[in-house]
């Protein structure tokens, strides 16, 4: 449960469904398995999993959620050698040649045939509203898994306005100046990797690792153009990062300090994830705010 990536969207508006009218909400959408003839399945799932009841689990002011989604692998070799077989068999008993367009017929009907035949895998994203602070946190270090569950929160509830976060500083310009040296706000520093991109973003990358960032080399490059594209960040000595510039962490990670501070309640599942659930996302709520005020804090955006 302990995430490890950071999506986050603003929230313009406060969020105003309590824990049971967003557990009725999301009943509309919620998972079942897909069909034999069904390529995926995509909707709610409980967070607790079999040791909870509800499509929500709340603490306090945060709301935690899970996106549950099913596919159907059906491996395009497979269905390659298929369909030469069956194209062979036209063309030789027929002699006839097969053209694109019935080439394309054929292949859809064999995967109609083969789809019920197939494994599922299936895989649960999640995310928790933090209403005192407004955003949703996804986590989830694909930008169209963490849109996949917002789109299907926006059709669940009818409507949300959510966006990605904007700062008044371009993250770029913030983090190339801590690597030229220039001071870093109180509670952060910098880690041993980090990559450098052209501005133009069309360039070359240059991905360092335990390379001193005030060398004659790194500052050679920062001074031809380069800046700072991806961050490796510790914050407080509580949490470790990878921050890149569109401010989606990756690479989350919560040190022994914080580990050292949890209740134990191993004997029972749901007390655990509750506890973990309720320190994580009052750690994360500060965690969030340090780094948005890093990079100059929020712009002012209309809510979209």
């Amino acid at each position: 449960m302990w995430f490890k990536n950071l999506t986050l969207f603003r929230l313009p508006l406060p969020f105003e469904l309590d824990h049971d009218a967003l557990d009725e909400a999301l009943q509309s959408e919620a998972f079942h398995p897909c069909g034999k003839s069904v390529p995926f399945s995509y909707g709610w799932a409980r967070p607790l999993g079999r040791h909870g009841e509800q499509l929500v689990h709340t603490v306090g002011s945060y709301s935690m959620i899970c996106a549950r989604k099913e596919e159907r692998i059906l491996p395009s070799a497979v269905v390659k050698e298929q369909l030469a077989e069956k194209v062979e068999a036209i063309e030789q008993g027929e002699a006839r040649s097969v053209g694109r367009k019935e080439r394309q017929q054929i292949k859809d009907e064999l995967t109609l045939t083969l789809l019920p035949q197939a494994f599922t895998r299936s895989n649960n994203t999640y995310a928790y509203i933090d209403r005192k602070n407004r955003w949703l946190v996804v986590d989830s270090a694909s930008a169209t898994k963490a849109e996949d569950l917002v789109s299907l929160l926006r059709e669940s509830l009818g409507g949300l306005k959510a966006r990605l976060p904007q700062t008044e500083e371009s993250p770029r310009v913030v983090m190339s100046r801590w690597l030229r040296g220039d001071s870093i706000p109180d509670g952060f520093e910098l880690g041993d990797e980090y990559e450098l991109q052209d501005g133009d973003k069309e360039g070359a990358i240059v991905r360092c690792r335990r390379q001193d960032p005030l060398s004659d080399e790194i500052q050679g490059l920062l001074d031809a153009g380069k800046q700072v594209a991806k961050l490796a960040m510790s914050w407080q000595e509580r949490i470790e990062f990878v921050v890149p510039e569109d401010l989606c962490i990756k690479r989350l990670r919560f040190t022994d300090t914080i580990k050292e501070e949890l209740d134990d309640y191993a004997e029972d599942p749901a007390m655990q994830f509750d506890s973990d659930f309720a320190f994580m996302s009052l750690e994360l709520s500060k965690f969030i705010e340090a780094v948005i005020k890093a990079f100059g804090g929020e712009s002012e955006v209309e809510p979209v």
